[in-house]
């Protein structure tokens, strides 16, 4: 797949693209309603000879439109969205600079500069996507902004026990801690990626070491409680424990961000400074300040066991 970053005004010529089917849409997160938007471009693609493709956006929308500063937490940053959207098998993926001059582009402008102007020759959007200025531009007008120079194909709602299967959706889930909820939004687990780095070690001292992983800003963290994950750490999977929280059995006050500690099973390799993901499983309880360290030793060991269960009946 090719990765096009594109910033406003962009200066290219239709003619340096090949005919194309182009999905539209923010698309944090890549769930299954995306993917439907995204494999109907490349089924029309493959039908009428064309080359596929994605239009996406970064920054998202709001922190450059929002009244004030805001910082938003993605379902998948842009690196995971460009890795999961190639693996779609999409040809292109063109990443728009997301600017206040890009938002005030009067709707058939936009058709005119990013859409005729890349040689669309058919576009795929969600039934609820808009364009242009306040979102003046939507499914309904894109017929006429399109000067008969390529047709569309409109997605319905892809929804899921009567709900529609949306990033707001999901980031409540996530949000929720319904962590084993998520593949039937995503179609695969919720995956967080980050560096390992030094913590206090105490839990080399219990019998219990752990992969402290600082994970970004930009990423949604469940919420404090302990989970049975997945863990990637230079190529290869492992099964795991993770505490996300403030370890209120050590720690008086809230820190304020919960660390994210992972006791990876049958490991032992130092992985200080190397980036992993936790593929977040399971949500098993949720965190408490235990009597003493006894009783956490006892409890992390229920946790390792019911684990484990748990993967001995979700074999990935």
């Amino acid at each position: 797949m090719e990765v096009i970053h594109i910033n406003h005004p962009h200066r290219m010529d239709r003619t340096e693209f090949p005919e194309m089917a182009i999905a539209l849409g923010y698309f944090d997160g890549v769930h299954l309603g995306h993917q439907k938007v995204i494999r109907e471009a490349k089924s029309i693609a493959e039908h009428k000879g064309l080359k596929s493709a994605v239009m996406t956006f970064d920054p998202h929308p709001s922190v450059i439109l929002g009244k004030s500063v805001q910082h938003v937490e993605y379902i998948t940053p842009l690196e995971d969205k460009i890795a999961i959207i190639a693996d779609l098998g999409t040809d292109y993926l063109f990443i728009i600079n997301f600017t206040r001059e890009f938002a005030n582009l009067l709707p058939q402008e936009f058709v005119d500069q990013y859409l005729i102007g890349l040689n669309a020759k058919h576009v795929v959007a969600g039934f609820d996507y808009s364009y242009g200025r306040m979102g003046r531009g939507t499914m309904e007008t894109l017929l006429f902004h399109s000067r008969d120079q390529f047709d569309y194909s409109v997605v319905a709602k892809l929804a899921k026990d009567d709900e529609k299967i949306s990033s707001t959706l999901i980031r409540k889930y996530i949000r929720e801690g319904k962590t084993a909820e998520l593949p039937d939004l995503l179609g695969r687990y919720y995956k967080t990626s980050g560096t390992v780095i030094h913590g206090d070690k105490r839990g080399r001292t219990i019998g219990f070491p752990t992969a402290n992983v600082d994970v970004s800003d930009d990423c949604i963290i469940p919420p404090p409680g302990v989970y049975a994950v997945r863990f990637l750490v230079d190529g290869n999977w492992y099964e795991g424990v993770c505490n996300v929280g403030y370890k209120p059995t050590f720690n008086k006050e809230k820190g304020d961000r919960p660390s994210v500690e992972v006791h990876i099973f049958d490991f032992s390799s130092d992985i200080y400074g190397r980036k992993v993901t936790v593929e977040w499983h399971k949500h098993l309880r949720s965190e408490r300040k235990f009597a003493g360290v006894q009783e956490l030793i006892a409890q992390i060991a229920k946790d390792k066991q019911q684990t484990e269960q748990y993967f001995e009946k979700n074999r990935v």
